[in-house]
């Protein structure tokens, strides 16, 4: 592997040579070139130096995505503290055991987050800033005090003419192993651990993306952030390559809801298309598939003369559906619906999906799609190895491990954690089950914690009955739970499509049992499902949009 380079240095050098090129927009907001993202961290820098914060610090931040988070983000890293980022879906509580058990000194807040937070629960930190205009929320210092109120004079006295290139000077001393950022992760156990990535972990993944994409997607390229940058998938792949890249970063604000994206893809026609499973099936499910689902289109698709055609012009009405212009959708985060997976690859759709964990910042597996292997997660990625802890790794299941920069230094404050999850030689254990084939495609079976045992021992992995079962009739998405030692599914159904069809509960009860029965058949007896409990409201997700199973065992 190459000598790592200064991660900060990255940045300072993307804004100069990008200095007049858009960089960040709040969809159907402002915009902020890289030279405004320059000025606002420098002010950003000025108010902590003013208010005696340190480097090594740690500074948490808190809010929807936007263009203001992104330059707090930045203005910490190049400042030389510690980024806490914190997922404004967090529930107060959460916030605030973040905060505190973070050590963070300042808390960055958007307006939704702003409403909930009690600062009285967070004794230790000196002030709360309110994002977009960095005005105090709250201030226990006299310094942070001082700083805010003079931000503009201070700022004046420092660049007396004005702001240029060469004023853009950075902390750019960090060693690769040094702590840039804790971020704390929901996961689906229900229990919340920082995970400590330090900058060489950042510049990994920030060299794989170029390697992969870099030839593709160049400089003031468009790109949408739908994910949240307080998880590392979004920000990995949705800011920070792109920021350092010189791309144009939208960033949807407001709730990304299936409208929204679908009207944000049309209108900025990004390039690339990251996105969770959900999100993708959604769009497939609303947009293309009563297009095409039809007696005339299946006919058509029988015709061995024409159907080559017709799968090229459905495959063009689905990259119309996500804009036009990609070169192709990245799935992360879950597993895709094989319905939906098998339908891509039949219209040879540019789609592929890659694999990675939190502890990884995040990446560990990926194939560009043209080498992509149908039902794979890809192979490992670049400046990592993978290895199946299994006997038979071709055929029998073992646990996923992965070793290399990307690997965190560990949980924060959580040695016995760190140690059950990162062994003596370096490999992260990643609780995840899987089979590696000749080429190095792996192939995931579910998570390791989320095994059930059969009457007779044997090994049932729920996601791949869950995926079965999503692809039937009115099933939106789905649980497979153990109770009283039988599978029961719990269903949430397309109410949507039960409102125009004027279906009464009854009617969706009949239908679950057609599908309880539809799928028993295509299961072995150990595997079979007892019963379909049907779910009224969705199932609360993390922000990886995982279903928290935690909560409904």
């Amino acid at each position: 592997m190459e000598q790592i380079p200064s991660f900060n240095a990255l940045i300072q050098k993307s804004i100069i040579d990008n200095w007049d090129r858009d960089a960040l927009t709040d969809y159907k907001g402002q915009t902020l070139q890289f030279h405004d993202v320059a000025r606002k961290i420098e002010k950003v820098h000025i108010l902590f130096e003013n208010s005696g914060i340190q480097k090594g610090d740690k500074i948490a931040l808190c809010g929807r995505n936007s263009s203001q988070w992104a330059v707090a983000f930045l203005a910490t890293l190049t400042y030389g503290a510690i980024a806490v980022p914190i997922l404004h879906e967090f529930n107060a509580e959460q916030i605030h055991n973040i905060v505190n058990h973070s050590e963070a000194r300042l808390l960055f807040v958007g307006d939704h987050v702003a409403t909930i937070i009690d600062p009285m629960a967070m004794p230790t930190l000196e002030g709360i800033i309110n994002n977009p205009d960095y005005s105090l929320m709250i201030s226990r210092t006299d310094k942070l005090t001082y700083a805010r109120e003079h931000l503009n004079e201070l700022y004046g006295k420092k660049f007396p003419k004005y702001f240029r290139k060469e004023h853009v000077n950075y902390y750019l001393e960090q060693s690769p192993d040094e702590l840039a950022v804790i971020n704390y992760t929901s996961g689906t156990t229900g229990f919340s651990k920082g995970v400590m990535i330090p900058y060489r972990a950042l510049w990994s993944n920030y060299d794989f993306a170029c390697d992969v994409l870099g030839k593709t997607i160049k400089a003031g390229d468009k790109v949408i952030s739908m994910l949240p940058m307080a998880h590392m998938y979004g920000m990995a792949f949705e800011f920070i390559f792109e920021f350092l890249h010189g791309c144009h970063v939208y960033y949807l604000n407001r709730v990304p809801s299936p409208a929204i994206i679908a009207q944000a893809l049309a209108e900025i026609k990004p390039v690339i298309v990251i996105a969770v499973p959900l999100i993708i099936e959604k769009i497939i499910r609303k947009k293309v598939f009563p297009k095409i689902q039809n007696n005339r289109m299946r006919l058509l698709m029988q015709m061995p003369v024409i159907s080559k055609k017709v799968r090229e012009m459905i495959c063009q009405e689905v990259l119309k559906a996500f804009g036009g212009k990609m070169y192709q959708v990245i799935i992360g985060g879950a597993a895709l619906n094989q319905e939906v997976e098998r339908f891509l690859k039949r219209i040879e759709f540019p789609y592929t999906v890659g694999y990675g964990a939190t502890e990884c910042a995040p990446i560990i597996c990926y194939s560009d799609w043209h080498t992509f292997a149908q039902g794979s997660c890809g192979r490992a990625a670049l400046h990592m190895q993978v290895e199946i802890d299994s006997p038979d790794p071709r055929r029998i299941p073992g646990e996923i491990l992965t070793k290399g920069p990307n690997v965190m230094l560990g949980y924060y404050k959580n040695e016995e954690a760190t140690n059950e999850t990162i062994d003596r030689n370096g490999w992260y254990h990643t609780g995840d089950l899987g089979t590696m084939d000749v080429r190095g495609n792996v192939f995931i079976n579910g998570r390791s914690k989320n095994m059930l045992l059969g009457p007779n021992g044997q090994n049932i992995y729920p996601e791949e009955i869950e995926d079965k079962l999503n692809s039937m009739t009115m099933v939106v998405e789905s649980l497979v739970v153990q109770r009283d030692n039988k599978l029961v599914a719990l269903v949430y159904p397309d109410l949507d499509e039960a409102k125009a069809m004027n279906f009464s509960a009854s009617d969706i009860s009949n239908i679950m049992e057609q599908n309880r029965n539809g799928l028993n058949e295509v299961l072995p007896a150990y595997e079979k499902i007892s019963e379909i409990i049907v779910q009224k409201e969705e199932f609360e997700k993390t922000p990886k949009k995982s279903i928290k199973r935690y909560l409904y065992q």
